[in-house]
């Protein structure tokens, strides 16, 4: 989205990662790298949990503070410098991509603190993120993090449901139930309906459903049968939901096996999936590539199919 259609602010990234309160998904950065694009496409975490700045180091603590006067002209001396050394190195795109990082950060001291701020909003939107209940409220604020970000002009948000495992196992932190599939998935449903169902109410009051694409989803699914009392992953039957930006509400597509083992009527595949979201936001995915070691590489490669029935 950020390569194809550029970003619509100047102040916050085109691509936001917001994590879960309780810490990075598994895997870590890793999840919102720039794979094949340049390096300025990867994504830029916003910090979602309480009392912790939006942006890791975006101040410099007291020991460590610089105090100039004529900041202005500094970092316009240092833009002057910072394109001399990119010049004979332009093909580097983690060169200029750490560049332009340096100098959004300098608008984001001023942009993030205020997009992160919710204090601002009115009782009733904090009424629908259920901000004071303990488990849905922090993924609600994440939920409303977005809208705030998407209603200023970023792109792209991606919002994890869920964080690395940790030692301690009486809930699992994130959706992967190998141990216990009712307590974890009974835990973590509410919290997923509570915080999407207050994004997709609060995107439509603010007339801005139709202009933005929501998507749900993981990368496999569960096992029919029993692991324990949990089930192992499956990469043959998994569900993803998708609303506003052109989706026809309250369609389904592709039916599983009687076991929900294996997708069995209409199955689709990533790259469905992805030209699907491409040509709802505007781009055929047969003509968006980029060139890369040799080759131009399309984000559905030689195949994906839009799925026509899910759209208005």
């Amino acid at each position: 989205m950020t390569y194809g259609l550029g970003s619509e602010s100047e102040e916050l990234p085109a691509f936001v990662v917001l994590p879960d309160h309780r810490g990075l998904p598994p895997g870590g950065p890793v999840n919102w790298g720039a794979g094949f694009l340049p390096a300025i496409h990867q994504g830029t975490v916003i910090e979602t949990a309480a009392g912790r700045p939006p942006v890791a180091d975006l101040f410099a603590s007291d020991d460590h503070a610089l105090l100039i006067a004529g900041e202005s002209a500094g970092r316009e001396f240092l833009a002057a410098v910072n394109a001399r050394h990119l010049g004979p190195r332009a093909d580097n795109s983690e060169l200029a991509a750490r560049i332009a990082a340096y100098e959004l950060a300098a608008r984001l001291q001023l942009s993030a603190p205020e997009v992160t701020n919710l204090t601002g909003e009115p009782a009733s939107v904090e009424k629908l993120y259920q901000f004071d209940h303990p488990d849905i409220g922090p993924f609600g604020r994440q939920c409303l993090l977005a809208r705030r970000l998407v209603e200023r002009g970023v792109r792209f948000v991606q919002i994890y449901c869920g964080a690395e495992n940790t030692a301690a196992k009486k809930i699992r932190p994130n959706w992967d139930s190998h141990e216990d599939l009712v307590r974890d998935h009974g835990y973590w449903g509410p919290i997923l309906d509570g915080g999407a169902a207050g994004l997709l109410a609060d995107l439509k009051a603010h007339g801005m459903l139709d202009s933005t694409l929501v998507m749900c989803q993981t990368e496999f699914g569960r096992q029919p049968g029993a692991q324990g009392k949990g089930r192992d992953h499956n990469a043959g039957a998994f569900t993803v939901w998708m609303a506003g930006g052109g989706i026809k509400g309250g369609t389904a597509y592709g039916t599983s096996d009687e076991l929900g083992f294996k997708a069995e009527e209409n199955p689709t595949f990533c790259s469905d999936l992805h030209a699907t979201a491409l040509k709802l936001l505007g781009i055929d995915h047969t003509k968006l590539s980029v060139y890369n070691k040799g080759i131009q590489r399309r984000l559905t490669d030689v195949h994906g199919h839009v799925i026509d029935a899910v759209l208005t």
